[in-house]
């Protein structure tokens, strides 16, 4: 079953077109990964998937029915990148508000342990720090036991073990048929955590497939290899960096520059092919298509 979907959505601010002709499908029982650079489009989606605005054009449903609708949000858990705690109110009294709108609510003293929160019960959601508080949002998008949980951006401010922790939270929920639609600047964190990635740029799908795929649509691959002095003009490189000796080489062909290399006068050693990671990827599937004459 399809429990969020966007079909050829288009949305605009002013002069600025945020998405054109999107369409994306999260099935049931699926963990999606929503990858873009700042401006590709991604919070824009998440609002109009999740009834916050209306498209301009194109069509946009989530649980079968209308995003605005109360009977289709019934089954939805979201986590937006702002969010906003009253805050002369204690944590445990914040949960109860919001899962006193929810029939069956996770209990309060479950929800608090699952996000490392149960010591913060009785603190004022004004004294908690910025990833506290982000650990709490968090925590309200599952009170509901929601089918689908949409989370933009959810782990920024956290740190490293937080981090963890939110993903074994989410990792938890999807392993007991939960489903998840997740936009994050983390690139490890959808790798670590995504069965499929959507790569949103411009306004634009440019890729939705498995991780393994994204990388090779793209089709790059990093050749490494230790050389002294300055390297010659090598076929196919799209970036280069260099780390003293140690030169990495971004290529849409390894073969022709290994024997460029191979063929040339420089003296190098130490040389390594591999694939690209998944930031890799979304840095090449997102570089802007230089002008042609």
């Amino acid at each position: 079953m399809i429990l969020a979907a966007a079909v050829e959505v288009s949305r605009s601010y002013g002069d600025v077109r945020a998405l054109d002709r999107v369409s994306i499908r999260v099935e049931e029982g699926e963990l999606v990964g929503l990858l873009g650079p700042n401006g590709a489009g991604k919070s824009t989606l998440i609002n109009l998937l999740t009834g916050v605005r209306r498209p301009d054009s194109g069509r946009v449903e989530l649980c079968g029915g209308d995003p605005r609708d109360p009977r289709s949000r019934r089954a939805l858990g979201v986590t937006p990148q702002e969010t906003g705690l009253p805050a002369t109110l204690k944590v445990g009294e914040v949960v109860d508000f919001v899962a006193a709108h929810h029939p069956d609510p996770v209990p309060r003293a479950e929800l608090l342990d699952r996000f490392g929160l149960a010591d913060l019960a009785r603190r004022q959601t004004g004294g908690l720090s910025g990833g506290q508080k982000r650990r709490l949002a968090i925590a309200l998008a599952f009170v509901g036991r929601p089918r689908i949980v949409v989370l933009d951006e959810p782990t920024t401010g956290l740190d490293v073990e937080a981090r963890r922790g939110l993903w074994d939270a989410i990792e938890a929920f999807h392993a007991a048929g939960g489903t998840v639609l997740l936009s994050s600047h983390y690139l490890e964190e959808i790798e670590a955590l995504a069965r499929r990635v959507v790569v949103l740029g411009g306004g634009r799908v440019l890729a939705d497939d498995t991780v393994a795929a994204v990388r090779d649509v793209v089709g790059v691959r990093r050749v490494s290899v230790t050389v002294s002095g300055v390297l010659p003009d090598l076929p196919g490189v799209v970036a280069v960096e260099r780390d003293g000796d140690r030169a990495h080489l971004l290529t849409t062909d390894a073969d022709a520059l290994v024997r460029a290399l191979v063929t040339s006068t420089v003296d190098f050693r130490q040389l390594e092919v591999r694939p690209t990671s998944l930031e890799e990827a979304f840095l090449a599937l997102t570089r802007p298509v230089p002008a042609t004459a």
